[in-house]
């Protein structure tokens, strides 16, 4: 049975939403890209996931200049402004009659090519864009039943090779975690650094919680999660110590408390690192007091 921070509940009106592609709103099943695609060939774009609650794309503009900080660092043009892109979301929203519950993926690629190649001359068109927006609620269950990880032997990669701060359509490496997790029983990966510290998961950002104190990631191999800052951010004005650096699986295993952050699962509690029970095995009580703060900021947001 499927279980991870992308557990959605099953909602039917998926099946007939309409998918942005380069300007048109097309029905799901008609939704296509080219086979020459420079995503589809190579990998070659940026992406952002967003959440729609309660009538506001939250942290809307964070997400923009992510995604725009992106593309500018694989000299990729998106041929919009973020006004007219965040306006393309909203057409998207709206044309699905969308107000809360939604997450949204935004994928832009380099476009089409005349021939498969990595080289980025032989691009065609314009870039590739699509937005697709889904009823999507986090499964409630995951955060009461907490999710169990698996260290991979997958290495995040150092920011000379593939900064893990870019938010692009390469992802293989990830993908090989996920499989060695699963392989082992587990429900996702913890990743590690060249270096042997504790990095990030094969989608989100890790933290564990010891005597109180909250730890993540130093930051150098860590995914540039918005939900991770928000957390941190949450964490200093509530007078919850929050630190970010180094540490290992020694300190993992003997935490009291663990959890991830994303977009989708905001914060999901971690019950088991490789077969060991994290504290007691169920959410503790700073990983539910953040995810209640985290939560009413959301609120907030849609109330401003």
């Amino acid at each position: 049975m499927y279980r991870g921070t992308h557990d959605a509940v099953a909602d039917e009106r998926n099946e007939h939403v309409l998918i942005y592609v380069n300007g048109e709103l097309v029905p799901r099943g008609q939704a296509r890209v080219s086979v020459f695609d420079s995503g589809f060939l190579i990998g070659d774009g940026v992406w952002e996931g967003l959440r729609l609650h309660h009538g506001v794309l939250v942290f809307l503009d964070e997400h923009l200049d992510r995604l725009y900080q992106g593309a500018k660092a694989i000299a990729l043009d998106i041929g919009m402004t973020p006004a007219q892109l965040a306006e393309a979301i909203w057409q998207t929203v709206r044309a699905n009659d969308m107000h809360d519950g939604v997450h949204v993926r935004l994928m832009v690629t380099r476009g089409v090519k005349k021939t498969p190649s990595q080289d980025p001359r032989l691009t065609t068109s314009g870039p590739t864009i699509v937005i697709i927006a889904e009823h999507k609620q986090s499964n409630p269950n995951v955060f009461e039943q907490g999710i169990r990880l698996f260290t991979s032997t997958i290495r995040r990669p150092p920011p000379d090779t593939l900064d893990p701060k870019l938010n692009c359509h390469s992802k293989l490496h990830e993908v090989m975690a996920l499989n060695q997790a699963l392989a082992a029983g587990a429900d996702e990966a913890l990743m590690l650094d060249v270096h042997g510290a504790v990095s990030t998961c094969n989608s989100t950002n890790f933290f564990i919680v010891t005597r109180g104190q909250v730890c993540t990631s130093a930051g150098q191999h860590c995914l540039n999660g918005i939900t991770r800052r928000r957390v941190i951010e949450l964490c200093r004005a509530n007078d919850i110590q929050v630190f970010e650096r180094d540490f290992s699986l020694v300190q993992v295993y003997s935490a009291g408390e663990s959890f991830v952050t994303g977009t989708f699962g905001g914060l999901t509690p971690v019950i088991e690192v490789d077969g060991r029970v994290i504290g007691d095995g169920v959410p503790g009580p700073i990983t539910r007091r953040l995810r209640e703060l985290y939560m009413s900021g959301l609120d907030e947001q849609a109330h401003l």
